[in-house]
């Protein structure tokens, strides 16, 4: 199937380009983290579909992946520049709890939301295990790269070549997210250590040649990437907001250390923002939907998913519930079509004209940068052709979907019937009054058939006569 180029988008030159591996059947991915003070809101979790949506394309064209996404449990300020408090101190200090233990549970919940999305399972690297070789790079970088302030050691931007390249601008103007720090030479200069301010303790701090305190934010990608993956690697992803500051200064300490002009990565790719009619999802508002929101409203998580696809990743995507209602609907059509190939065995090696378009299609689709929104239309025109060998049609249909990553064969449309958390109902009592309203109609009591229907519809349920699932929430 996979006989055309894959071609993606490069946010370093903002063009479309053929991926050719480094490695020769190598594909070595690198995903900025969460920073695991608080729950990700589904905005974030776009990413990480994106990503994933990017590996599984790899894999379906044959490439051995190695994908890392890291967990950021330590440095990231409450701005994204040298200003603020650290995230991990402050959610410690507001829940009474120790900065590990925040950083634990974030990280458990944000793994299990990865699972409930049918996100592979790639290497989390927690920041706080590399420390070491992050101070080795400071004192690496430190004679050319960087000085020394109060507040800790400074990476000198003017010192690498085309720093804000991938942001199209460079920054040092003092615009954009940048803060003042005092002393600083350039306003684009960033942290690589922070030292802890005189009289302070904090609970996340180490012994540095440029006193206790901690790494800068930035530092910890360039690290990780280079231990796990090895500089040069393949491509790096993250959200569309990390192109305008943390990938940049990302960019510069890869020069910087590696002495060289190059990235590091040969292709940085850049998913858009979810939004709402209020505007782009932000933990800053305060106000921001997670998974579990969705699921306690009704909503597989997969219907998620499914909504990401929908729209190109470099789309922004605008977050409905109607929006998330329809994507539910499609899913639920493409599980009924999947059951019933039944448990017929795939037969991948065997071929059939009807399949042809769109297999053609589909392929098209998902090497035009990850064009899943067509993608996904392919898919369901396979779903759609009728008198052929199940047993093709079954390899077909999954070949899509492991890319796709909708999990068609495992799903069951019970598993997408999921409770609201405002029911008023339970489904015993449901199947209660379902097992009452069978016995009327067999009497003829038609009267009492209806009623049981009705107060069945107050609670939000669909009774549906004549499907064998026999009812469905109404969300």
């Amino acid at each position: 199937m996979a006989d055309q180029p894959l071609k993606l988008f490069n946010s370093l030159n903002r063009k479309i380009e053929d991926f050719v591996p480094i490695r020769e059947g190598e594909a070595r991915v690198y995903t900025c983290g969460p920073t695991v003070y608080n729950y990700q809101h589904i905005g974030n979790m776009r990413a990480y579909v994106f990503a994933d949506t990017l590996g599984r394309t790899l894999s379906h064209r044959g490439l051995k992946l190695s994908h890392v996404i890291n967990i950021t449990d330590v440095g990231h300020l409450t701005s994204d520049a040298d200003a603020g408090d650290d995230k991990m101190e402050k959610a410690a200090a507001a829940a009474g709890k120790s900065a590990w233990d925040i950083a634990r549970y974030y990280q458990e919940v944000f793994e299990a939301d990865l699972d409930r999305l049918n996100v592979r399972k790639p290497a989390h690297p927690r920041a706080t295990d590399y420390v070491e070789s992050m101070i080795e790079w400071g004192k690496q970088m430190q004679e050319k790269h960087c000085y020394e302030l109060e507040s800790g050691l400074y990476f000198d931007v003017s010192t690498v070549p085309e720093y804000g390249r991938l942001a199209r601008a460079v920054t040092d103007d003092g615009e954009g997210r940048i803060d003042t720090v005092e002393g600083k030479r350039n306003a684009a200069d960033f942290a690589i250590w922070r030292k802890t301010p005189p009289g302070e303790t904090r609970q996340m701090e180490w012994d540095s040649p440029w006193g206790k305190g901690a790494p800068g934010w930035h530092l910890e990608c360039s690290v990780m990437s280079a231990e796990l993956l090895g500089h040069p690697f393949d491509i790096h992803t993250g959200g569309i907001d990390h192109r305008e500051i943390h990938h940049p200064n990302e960019i510069a300490q890869n020069q910087a250390h590696n002495c060289s002009a190059d990235s590091a990565a040969s292709i940085w790719m850049h998913n858009n923002f979810l939004i709402d009619r209020r505007g782009k999802m932000s933990k800053s508002t305060g106000e921001f939907l997670v998974l579990q929101t969705l699921v306690d409203r009704g909503y597989h998580p997969l219907a998620y998913r499914m909504m990401c696809l929908q729209a190109h990743y470099r789309s922004e995507l605008e977050f409905s519930w109607e929006g998330l209602d329809a994507a539910l609907t499609r899913l639920k059509r493409m599980v009924i079509l999947a059951e019933r190939l039944g448990d017929a065995l795939p037969q991948p090696e065997a071929e059939h004209p009807k399949f042809a378009q769109p297999l053609e299609k589909f392929e098209t689709a998902i090497s035009d940068d990850l064009n899943t929104p067509i993608a996904l239309t392919a898919l369901e025109d396979a779903l759609a052709v009728k008198k052929v060998d199940v047993g093709i049609k079954r390899a077909v249909v999954q070949a899509m979907d492991e890319v796709l990553g909708l999990s068609l064969f495992d799903l069951t449309r019970a598993d997408l019937r999921i409770r609201p958390e405002s029911a008023e109902i339970t489904e015993n009592e449901i199947e209660d009054a379902l097992a009452r309203r069978k016995a009327a109609r067999a009497e003829k009591d038609f009267a009492t058939s209806d009623a049981i229907r009705d107060e069945l519809a107050a609670k939000g349920v669909e009774v549906m006569d004549g499907d064998p699932l026999g009812w469905e929430w109404k969300l």
